[in-house]
């Protein structure tokens, strides 16, 4: 297994560990799990970078990788619901969503046609994963010992109108992706589904 394909199989085991630290309610459990999530933010930047580099692009790392940013930002949606920051439908909406666009690259992978990632559908991951950081920044913030008055700020934010239509346009966003890819994909999937 090339090394770009192993940075994304890591980033799959470090997304429930992740999860795990950023619900706990140890002191520094919230930036534990922002560190881990920092450092799976770069097993996604960085294997990109490799197998571009080296030429070591396949079908299974075609496959491997978006499917790993899936379940990174999955959990970590998940892990704002469980928190009260983010609606159960928006979660389930992308999760589903995520879950489809896997089972159709699965499908047309088996069938011998490869799925490349759209430049939006990368655009929404860069988006995603971005909206996510600054939230997982801002509640590690205020699990510490810090002003008062600061701490308040931050969970004001976390449960405002303005962070609900950040978490809106990210859904939104998301579910856009998704339709669009299946459009996109549509001649592939009818000529698959004709060879059957």
């Amino acid at each position: 297994m090339s090394f770009p394909n192993q940075l994304s199989l890591l980033r799959i085991i470090l997304a429930p560990i992740f999860l795990f630290f950023f619900l706990s309610d140890g002191g520094y459990d919230k930036i534990l799990s922002l560190v881990i999530y920092f450092i799976a933010t770069l097993t996604d930047w960085y294997d990109g970078i490799l197998a571009r580099k080296f030429g070591l692009i396949s079908n299974f790392g075609i496959f491997i990788d978006p499917l790993a940013d899936k379940i990174l930002t999955s959990l970590a949606f998940f892990g704002f619901h469980k928190l009260g920051y983010m609606p159960l439908w928006m979660v389930v909406l992308i999760v589903v969503r995520d879950i489809a666009i896997t089972v159709v690259r699965s499908y047309h992978e088996y069938k011998g046609h490869t799925m490349k990632t759209s430049f939006i559908a990368k655009a929404k991951t860069f988006i995603q994963m971005t909206y996510i950081f600054l939230i997982i920044v801002l509640v590690s913030l205020a699990s510490l010992d810090i002003d008062e008055t600061l701490k308040k700020v931050i969970n004001d934010f976390l449960i405002s109108d303005f962070n609900y239509c950040l978490m809106l346009i990210v859904t939104l966003l998301t579910v856009y992706t998704g339709i669009s890819y299946f459009f996109e994909k549509r001649k592939i999937m009818k000529e698959s589904y004709e060879n059957n």
